[in-house]
């Protein structure tokens, strides 16, 4: 009788545990408490670049972290190839909406070679934005952009012009990176036009892709085989700096100047020597914030189809325009100002 009274008594004592094991909100819920005490789920963002590892892409991911401790209720995923591989950035999509992720943040490399990824994501249910660069209207809700494809493209030749001087006369290169990518292919729709407005002649156009050593070696053939190059443009973060180094190499520096698009961490030393004179680009810190704000207001429901503004916290209020965030304008970073900014 004793014994099966123990046994029945450890029973109960084990049906109770367990009751309230399950019962309980421990480490292993995907819920957490908010500071009303009110469960909720963690919202999961994935911010995908285009190049994993360079400068530009992490300084926005600083930006994306911020915003995420700040909001309290975002698991921000960064990740993306370390090559710039478009197929690669296909393939981290199809693996994100198997594992039914909220938000999916694509910078593409080339638009149609992840558009279908990107569709087949928002066809599952997981919102789908763009940043940094765009992509096929269909395949997302909302572009991230830092600034219009105007401003850039004349910001960057207004720069070359004014470093050369208004009378200046010979030939640019452009050095973008893939011939697939869809802003600098729109950059340079509006360069050439505003290059037509000056004396400067564009001679060619090179498509180093994501590779420094190959922006080096087309910057170095550019200058053996044009006399009368001025300038050359690097409209990628990868690209400027690369350009800049073979005209330091070729012992150019200050006879051919070179301007573009990069961080300021990464061109300072060639402004400080004179083989650069103007840098041009925007916050990236800022972009990657901005970017994981607009994927937790869609999560939430907040930013919707029609929007004109946007409370992107401590950014202010911020332009919509049609399905573009629009961040701001340019930075032009030079000799007097470029020690201010750390990213």
């Amino acid at each position: 009788m004793r014994r099966r009274l123990s046994s029945r008594l450890f029973a109960t004592y084990l049906f109770l545990a367990m009751w309230i094991g399950a019962s309980g909100c421990g480490s292993s819920s995907p819920e957490s408490k908010n500071s009303g005490g009110a469960a909720h789920s963690k919202r999961t963002v994935c911010l995908l670049p285009k190049i994993k590892g360079i400068s530009y892409f992490t300084s926005c991911h600083r930006g994306a972290v911020e915003a995420a401790d700040e909001l309290g209720d975002i698991e921000l995923i960064y990740d993306g190839p370390i090559d710039g591989d478009p197929k690669k950035q296909a393939e981290m999509i199809e693996q994100w909406t198997v594992d039914g992720v909220d938000v999916i943040c694509v910078a593409p490399n080339a638009p149609d070679v992840v558009a279908n990824a990107m569709r087949e994501a928002r066809a599952a249910g997981i919102h789908v934005i763009t940043w940094d660069a765009d992509g096929t209207a269909d395949s997302r809700s909302f572009f991230v952009n830092q600034a219009t494809a105007e401003s850039i493209g004349r910001g960057m030749v207004k720069a070359m012009v004014d470093d050369l001087g208004p009378d200046a006369e010979g030939d640019v290169v452009i050095i973008s990176s893939d011939a697939t990518s869809a802003n600098q292919n729109a950059w340079i729709d509006v360069m050439k036009p505003a290059l037509a407005e000056s004396r400067l002649r564009l001679a060619t156009i090179k498509y180093p892709g994501e590779n420094a050593s190959n922006a080096l070696a087309d910057a170095k053939d550019v200058l053996q085989k044009y006399e009368a190059l001025k300038g050359i443009f690097g409209i990628s973060s990868v690209a400027f700096p690369g350009a800049a180094e073979g005209v330091e190499q070729a012992g150019k520096s200050g006879q051919v100047l070179v301007t573009g698009l990069s961080t300021p961490n990464d061109m300072r030393r060639y402004v400080k020597n004179g083989t650069v004179k103007s840098v041009v680009l925007w916050n990236t810190i800022d972009l990657g914030y901005l970017t994981v704000r607009v994927a937790s207001a869609l999560a939430r429901g907040d930013l919707k189809e029609g929007a004109t503004t946007f409370d992107a916290g401590r950014l202010g209020t911020l332009r919509v325009v049609g399905d573009h965030v629009v961040l701001g304008d340019i930075i032009v970073f030079t000799r007097d100002n470029i020690d201010q900014y750390d990213f």
